[in-house]
């Protein structure tokens, strides 16, 4: 019974792995594009601060200082957080990929700072599955408050 057991879990866990290397890629819609970052798809694993619906909305964050200085301070606060690989940043945009410690699934951070609006922006999402169980929104969440404490 507890190698049947063994087995079983061993088995999901390959099939979870497969099918996160498969989701690995990076989706095409990333970045910004006349000040918007991608809509959220219909499905509730995502968030952002531009959605119109209340599913996927969370707020911005008011810029305080130059967009320089609050990337600094974004990117200081995700890279320090394990599992997570900062892809892409300049002055005003990050992309990172957040890793899930078992199934290796992967989540895209957007990170979008408008000075002429003074707002920082959010989009997370997961790359596969429905339902996040709000991890999306947890992240973009701590995210935004350890920013408010820098």
């Amino acid at each position: 019974m507890i190698v049947k057991v063994l087995m079983l879990a061993v088995l999901c866990t390959a099939i979870a792995a497969s099918c996160a290397a498969r989701f690995s890629k990076s989706p095409g819609n990333l970045g910004v594009t006349q000040g918007k970052l991608a809509a959220c798809p219909a499905s509730p694993n995502c968030v952002s601060s531009q959605a119109e619906d209340e599913v996927h909305r969370v707020s911005p964050l008011s810029l305080s200082g130059s967009a320089p200085e609050a990337m600094a301070a974004l990117v200081l606060v995700v890279d320090a957080t394990p599992g997570v690989t900062v892809v892409t940043h300049t002055d005003n945009y990050l992309h990172a990929e957040y890793r899930s410690r078992m199934f290796r699934f992967v989540d895209d951070l957007e990170v979008f700072i408008d000075e002429e609006e003074q707002m920082i922006h959010f989009r997370s999402a997961s790359r596969m599955g429905y339902s996040d169980l709000g991890v999306n929104r947890r992240r973009v969440e701590a995210l935004k408050g350890a920013l408010s404490s820098t």
